[in-house]
């Protein structure tokens, strides 16, 4: 029997700065078929190692907002004042196609998603195992100078706040742990009798065969 068709999700990964969610997404992306990563525009400036078009869009402020005039985002938000978004056009072919589009975004923008695509959007927020902690991975990823580290540990208490507008909470203590949880909620959200748009036809022919 050939595959039953079915329409892609948008797997949304958020937490506060340092709980792990990039690292939980470069994993994903590479042990998880048909599985993209959604390429965000930014206005801010390209971090050492970061490609433009693969890690980002990096654009001009200018750029940015007449995109968002133009009404080419699903999302967009301003986070430590930079500007983020995600382009429309490239996420929409993506799921026509079957293929699932991993998001890693803030709650400002998984609430925007939820107005415009609730039915394709699956959302997860991972926790730190506690605040040390968090303050310990930002500060030994040594990629912010110690006052943005700082900043970014008074907005955790905000972000973590909307735990609970998400549809699924996982605790990121142990990475494999963390990873195998996530990996088990994408492959039961494919499953979902709404997503599979082949299902109908398929259930025709074995009653016809009958």
């Amino acid at each position: 029997m050939s595959a039953i068709a079915r329409r892609g999700l948008m797997l949304v990964l958020s937490s506060p700065s340092g709980a792990g969610k990039t690292t939980l997404s470069r994993l994903l992306l590479d042990g998880v078929a048909d599985l993209a990563l959604s390429v965000s525009m930014t206005t801010r400036t390209k971090r050492p190692g970061e490609r433009e078009g693969v890690d980002y869009v990096f654009v001009t402020g200018e750029a940015f907002e007449t995109a968002v005039r133009d009404d080419q985002f699903l999302e967009h938000a301003t986070v430590f004042d930079h500007r983020y978004g995600t382009p429309k056009a490239p996420v929409m072919e993506a799921l026509d196609r079957g293929c699932d589009v991993l998001f890693d975004i803030d709650w400002q923008g998984t609430q925007q998603l939820k107005e415009r695509a609730r039915e394709d959007l699956v959302s997860v927020f991972v926790l730190p195992p506690s605040h040390a902690e968090l303050e310990r991975r930002l500060k030994a990823r040594a990629l912010d100078p110690d006052d943005v580290v700082a900043r970014r540990m008074a907005k955790a208490s905000d972000e973590i706040s909307h735990w609970a507008e998400y549809d699924y909470v996982i605790v990121n203590d142990n990475l494999d742990i963390a990873l195998t949880k996530i990996v088990a909620i994408l492959a039961a959200e494919r499953l979902r009798r709404t997503r599979q748009i082949g299902l109908s036809d398929f259930v025709r022919s074995l009653t016809a065969e009958g």
